[in-house]
């Protein structure tokens, strides 16, 4: 297994877009990494479709982990996740260490909020495409997007592009 070993967050707030949060997880354990639901608490958030997710642990509890990486998910769940001091505080500092950020449709809402997109090249939901330049982001129109450690798709469609890129990306680290 290619991520034995690695230890990857998936941030979770209510009305996350299912196949978002759940295939790249679902495809991380294959490969053998760790992965952990990371929310602002350890409850059980709704997604945009019924499928529920319950956090493994807070925000407050993983600052305190090692991790490889973090994925955000888009649906609506970007929108409440950067209301959180905490949870912007705790993107930007994985990014500045150095871990995987990887971010899929409005996923990138919470990087502009971090202020870690200016002069990267990345992709997103064509619906934020204004607000990811007008952050200082070149954006480009294809299925995902590597800059440097930063991953980003467009939708639920780019999957499979997606989970490969993280994949790939952690196994060189």
């Amino acid at each position: 297994m290619k991520l034995n070993g690695k230890r990857v967050g998936i941030l979770v707030e209510k009305l996350y877009e299912d196949l978002e949060l759940w295939y790249p997880k679902i495809r991380l354990e294959e490969e053998g990494a760790e992965v952990k639901l990371i929310g602002m608490e350890t409850t059980t958030y709704p997604s945009k479709h019924g499928y529920p997710a319950k956090a493994d642990l807070t925000v407050y509890d993983a600052e305190l982990q090692e991790w490889d990486g973090l994925i955000i998910p888009g649906g609506y769940a970007p929108d409440h996740l950067r209301r959180y001091t905490e949870m912007i505080r705790f993107v930007r500092d994985q990014h500045q260490k150095g871990a995987l950020i990887a971010t899929i449709c409005h996923g990138p809402w919470v990087l502009i909020s971090a202020e870690i997109v200016a002069g990267k090249k990345m992709t997103c939901f064509f619906a934020i495409k204004d607000d990811l330049i007008n952050a200082g982001a070149q954006y480009v129109d294809e299925p995902v997007v590597v800059d440097g450690n930063l991953i980003s798709s467009r939708h639920p469609h780019d999957l499979p592009y997606f989970g490969r890129a993280i994949i790939d990306y952690l196994a060189r680290k």
